[in-house]
C-alpha cells in the first residue's frame, strides 16, 4: 500500500468539491472558515493569497497554493484590493456581514464576468476527517506554494476544462483530477528546499525502509515483528532496526503502535464497532492490552474516546 495513497484514502471524509472563477480585476475573497485543505491555482493572469496578518503570497500562473491554516485566508489581485465578500459556511456575505448576491454563473461550477483580462481562478476543498488527517496536514506549512511546471500545469489544464463540463459521473471525474494535482503538488512541494516533511515521508525514498512503510500501512492489523519486517524487506534484524529508527525517528514497532491507534481512534469515532472488534482490526487479539496501549497512546480509554469524542487539541488544525 502507498503510503501517501493510504492516507489521502484514509482521511476524506467526503468528495472533493471543484470550483472556477473567471474575473476581471479588481476582485477578493475572505474565506472565513475554510475547509482543512485548500488547493488553489491561477490559470490565467495572477493572484495573491495571505493569512490574517501574514505577508502576502504572489501566485503567478499556473502556481498551485496549498493551503491549511485553519484560521481563514484571503484570495485577491493585488494585496492592496480589500476583499468585496466573505465566504462563511458556503454562502457569501459583504463585508458588513449582509448576504451578497452570487456571482454569475458562467458554466457548471464556474462564475465571475469572463471579461477580456480576466483573472482565472480554480479552487478545490477537501473536508479531511479524523486522527488519519493529522499525518497528512503534518506534510504542509499553513501556506505553500508549488511554482508552476509541465506535470502541475497539465493536471492543471485539465480539471480547469473538465470543471465546466457537466456529465455522467462529472463528480467523480474532478474528485479524481483533484487527487492527481494534490499529490504532484505535494511531491512538488516536499522536494523544495523551504519544505519540512515528516521523517517518515522523506524515509519513503529508501528502498527497504519505504517498502517496509508500505507493508505497515497494508496490513497494520498483521503480527509484525522486527525480524519479520527486516526479512520481507531483505535485511538484518539489527541493521533494519538501526536504519528505520534513524530514518523514521522511532523504531519499527513504535511507528506501527502509533499507526495502529491514529486508525483506531477513527474507528471508534465513526463505526459502531465494539472495542474487541476495533482491537483485531488493529492488530490486537487482546481487548485489555490494546485498551492500556490506547489510553497510554490517546490520554483515554477506547469507551471514552468514543463517548466524548477526542479531547479539543485534537481538533484539525
Amino acid at each position: 500500500m502507498d503510503v501517501l495513497t493510504d492516507l489521502l484514502h484514509r482521511a476524506r471524509a467526503q468528495n472533493a468539491l471543484v470550483r472556477q472563477l473567471i474575473q476581471r480585476p479588481p476582485w477578493g475573497m475572505t474565506y472565513a472558515d475554510a475547509p482543512p485543505l485548500t488547493v488553489a491555482a491561477t490559470l490565467g493572469g495572477h493572484a495573491w493569497a495571505w493569512l490574517g496578518d501574514s505577508a502576502p503570497v504572489r501566485l503567478a500562473a499556473g502556481d498551485i497554493a496549498l493551503i491549511t491554516a485553519p484560521g481563514g485566508y484571503t484570495i485577491a489581485d493585488d494585496p492592496a484590493t480589500t476583499p468585496q465578500f466573505v465566504i462563511r459556511e458556503g454562502r457569501k456575505y459583504l463585508p458588513s456581514g449582509a448576504s451578497a448576491d452570487p456571482h454569475a454563473m458562467l458554466a457548471p461550477r464556474t462564475y465571475g464576468d469572463g471579461l477580456s483580462g480576466a483573472t482565472v481562478l480554480l479552487r478545490g476543498v477537501y473536508e479531511l476527517h479524523g486522527d488519519v488527517a493529522f499525518r497528512l496536514l503534518d506534510l504542509l506549512p499553513p501556506l505553500a506554494v508549488v511554482p508552476s511546471g509541465p506535470r502541475t500545469r497539465a493536471a492543471l489544464d485539465l480539471l480547469s476544462a473538465e470543471a465546466a463540463r457537466d456529465e455522467p459521473g462529472q463528480d467523480a471525474v474532478l474528485a479524481r483530477l483533484l487527487d492527481l494535482v494534490l499529490v504532484i503538488a505535494l511531491r512538488a512541494w516536499c522536494t523544495r528546499p523551504e519544505a519540512a516533511p515528516p521523517a517518515w515521508y522523506r524515509a519513503l525514498t529508501d528502498p527497504a525502509i519505504g517498502a517496509a512503510l508500505r507493508l505497515l500501512h497494508g496490513n497494520p492489523g498483521h503480527r509484525w515483528t522486527v525480524a519479520s519486517l527486516a526479512g520481507e524487506v531483505g535485511m538484518s534484524r539489527a541493521a533494519f532496526a538501526q536504519r528505520f529508527a534513524a530514518l523514521v525517528g522511532r523504531p519499527p514497532l513504535g511507528y506501527l503502535t502509533d499507526w495502529r491507534m491514529t486508525l483506531a481512534a477513527d474507528l471508534l469515532r465513526d463505526t459502531r464497532q465494539t472495542v474487541a472488534e476495533v482491537a483485531r482490526q488493529v492488530g490486537y487479539q487482546d481487548p485489555f492490552a490494546f485498551s492500556v496501549a490506547f489510553k497510554r497512546a490517546r490520554g483515554r480509554t477506547p469507551s471514552a474516546w468514543r463517548d466524548f469524542g477526542a479531547p479539543s487539541e485534537s481538533s484539525l488544525r
